[in-house]
């Protein structure tokens, strides 16, 4: 029998061999090539989060699997880049099986949690506490049929869309997309506006948060095929008025940061944006655009079908655990219930929004 080892490195410290072996057994699997499963984004979350860790797993001396986590106060174990994160787990070599728990204790782990965990990820779907629906728009066969389908899907909705295009561009100005825009004035009003919106809707805003600023700017400068940030910007009259910025492999592309500048909403500058964009990754050879779990009615309208991710957290018996449990299961809990009582997730929203306008005030 092969003796299997277990490694903990930091992020930053896998050699190219590592890379390209991480890449090879996530082609070898039938996950789609999501960007957030890539060993570079493991690497730039170790950047800006020094205890970004991925353990390797080898078999008589060959990786057969990448476990990249962080790793917080008391052992409490996060997945890579959580919060921001849209897909997560471990990648292995088919027929290679992990116990949940042996694996933490490996990594000197007490708890390990994540919040997009992907389907097909039997180490830890067993820890689950709850499924999400993540709707994803396909665009294998091409831009094409896509019209029609979303005609059929949503009545009204794509005709509404071009209607609110061409009276921009009537009462504002030539309406123009940019699928790349490597301009980082655009990115940084796209920054301006998604602060905004999430003071305005009572949410903890991200880009105060120094290291997911950080992020974002390693990734919009990188030149990495398998996994890089692309910025798409809508203009009206030269001026930007929606963008997007979102993380992307050569066949999958994440709906990650959207926003638009307010003055222009009664256009719909998002939807606008984001119809464009599809059209755009289409031809560009996106075979899926995964728009993400959080709830939203134009991702009802442009989706295609769901994915099933994951919440949930692997915990180990012992004080590090307990803290665990102490710490975030309430704040999950809670968040369930409000999540499957839409009457009441509604009001919070509500609620939430009124108290942003009065902290903004």
């Amino acid at each position: 029998m092969s003796e299997r080892r277990i490694d903990v490195v930091g992020a930053g410290e896998l050699g190219a061999d590592d890379r390209k072996m991480w890449r090879d057994l996530r082609t070898a699997s039938s996950a789609p090539a999501n960007p957030f499963m890539d060993p570079a984004f493991t690497a730039a979350v170790g950047l800006v989060r020094p205890r970004a860790r991925v353990a390797v797993l080898r078999d008589g001396g060959t990786p057969v699997g990448y476990f990249p986590h962080e790793r917080g106060f008391a052992g409490r174990g996060r997945a890579i880049g959580l919060g921001v994160s849209d897909s997560q787990g471990v990648v292995l070599r088919e027929g290679v099986r992990l116990d949940a728990r042996a694996l933490l204790r490996a990594c000197a782990l007490t708890s390990w949690e994540f919040d997009s965990l992907e389907a097909g990820q039997d180490t830890f779907l067993p820890h689950a506490s709850e499924a999400l629906a993540s709707p994803v728009v396909d665009l294998g066969d091409g831009f094409g049929r896509y019209p029609e389908r979303l005609r059929r899907g949503s009545p009204g909705f794509l005709r509404q869309t071009l209607a609110k295009e061409r009276k921009l561009a009537r009462q504002v100005g030539e309406v123009r997309f940019v699928y790349d825009d490597r301009d980082p004035g655009a990115l940084r009003a796209l920054k301006r506006w998604k602060s905004a919106q999430y003071r305005r809707t009572g949410r903890r805003d991200r880009f105060a948060q120094a290291w997911i600023t950080r992020l974002v700017d390693l990734l919009a400068r990188s030149d990495d095929a398998e996994c890089r940030g692309m910025t798409s910007v809508l203009y009206a009259d030269g001026r930007p008025v929606a963008a997007h910025f979102g993380l992307r492999s050569p066949t999958v592309l994440s709906w990650w940061f959207p926003a638009y500048d307010r003055a222009y909403g009664k256009y719909s500058p998002g939807l606008v944006l984001l119809s464009r964009m599809l059209e755009s990754a289409a031809a560009d050879g996106i075979e899926l655009v995964d728009l993400g779990s959080g709830p939203a009615r134009y991702k009802e309208s442009f989706k295609t079908r769901d994915l099933r991710v994951h919440a949930g957290a692997v915990v180990r018996p012992g004080p590090g655990g307990a803290l665990h449990l102490l710490g975030r299961e309430p704040v999950r809990a809670a968040r369930r219930f409000v999540r499957d009582r839409p009457r009441l997730a509604r009001t919070a929203a509500r609620t939430l929004e009124e108290l942003g306008r009065l902290r903004d005030r």
